[in-house]
């Protein structure tokens, strides 16, 4: 298993209150960090993972256990040309 770091920015919230962020923990994504500016909520994942989309399916189906839903998905474009061995 690999740790994967990637961004999942949610719609339907403008700012990370403690409920949103309780509702993200208890759903499974214990392993991101949620954050809000201007309007905008994100959660960077740190998921450990067999792979990178079952790594990111994962966080997609948790965050959607928690009553929120995926805009869409950023992805560190170092980590990604580390993990396919580009530089």
């Amino acid at each position: 298993m690999m740790k994967y770091d990637f961004t999942l920015y949610l719609v339907g919230l403008t700012e990370i209150t403690e409920d949103a962020a309780d509702a993200l923990f208890e759903a499974g994504c214990d392993d991101a960090s949620p954050a809000s500016r201007d309007g905008q909520v994100w959660s960077t994942f740190h998921r450990e993972a067999a792979s990178l989309e079952e790594a990111i399916r994962s966080a997609v189906r948790d965050v959607n256990k928690a009553g929120y839903q995926v805009q869409r998905i950023e992805l560190d474009t170092d980590a990604v040309a580390e993990l396919i061995g580009v530089s």
